[in-house]
């Protein structure tokens, strides 16, 4: 062989050594590539699992199966911005009952006049018992309680009420129904 032989003979023998040498680098990458797909699906399986369960007998794609928790996470922050708003409502309406400083409103509180609503909430599982103890004249308190749980989705299994002088004691047992 001449010297062009010899050329393209140490070229074609180059071109294999870069294969070679190139070929660990192809490996690592499909490795990574692997690696990063396991994680994604680990990562979806996860997000799926935080999901509330879908009636439905079709799988949802990935792409709709992020649609449904981004509309989730959606629902949720509305829902915590809508009770921040009623504990702020009803933390205002307990702070207008509360025992006032100035002499002569001070005079005008005795023992006769009535005492801030009291709220006291047992989870016994899915039921609740709510004890409510309010003045006679905080009869709308009791409504708004009944209203909070159904808006909740709490179904009011029974409510009794006993009035003892100018305080009214009202029981609510409920059972919390989970969507």
């Amino acid at each position: 062989m001449g010297y062009l032989g010899q050329s393209l003979e140490a070229k074609g023998s180059m071109k294999r050594k870069q294969c070679s040498s190139s070929s660990p680098t192809k490996i690592e990458r499909k490795t990574i590539e692997k690696n990063r797909r396991d994680q994604m699906k680990n990562l979806y399986s996860t997000l799926k699992s935080l999901l509330p369960n879908q009636p439905s007998k079709e799988e949802l794609s990935l792409p709709d199966q992020v649609d449904e928790a981004i509309n989730y996470i959606k629902m949720l922050e509305t829902k915590l911005k809508e009770c921040k708003k009623r504990k702020e409502s009803l933390q205002g309406r307990e702070r207008s009952h509360a025992c006032i400083s100035d002499g002569t409103e001070a005079r005008l509180m005795t023992s006769s006049s009535p005492k801030a609503p009291e709220i006291e909430i047992h989870e016994m599982g899915s039921n609740l018992e709510v004890i409510l103890t309010s003045g006679v004249d905080d009869q709308f308190i009791f409504y708004e309680v009944i209203r909070i749980l159904h808006q909740d989705g709490a179904e009011i299994l029974n409510a009794k009420f006993s009035v003892v002088g100018n305080t009214i004691f009202h029981v609510i047992h409920a059972e919390v129904c989970y969507n």
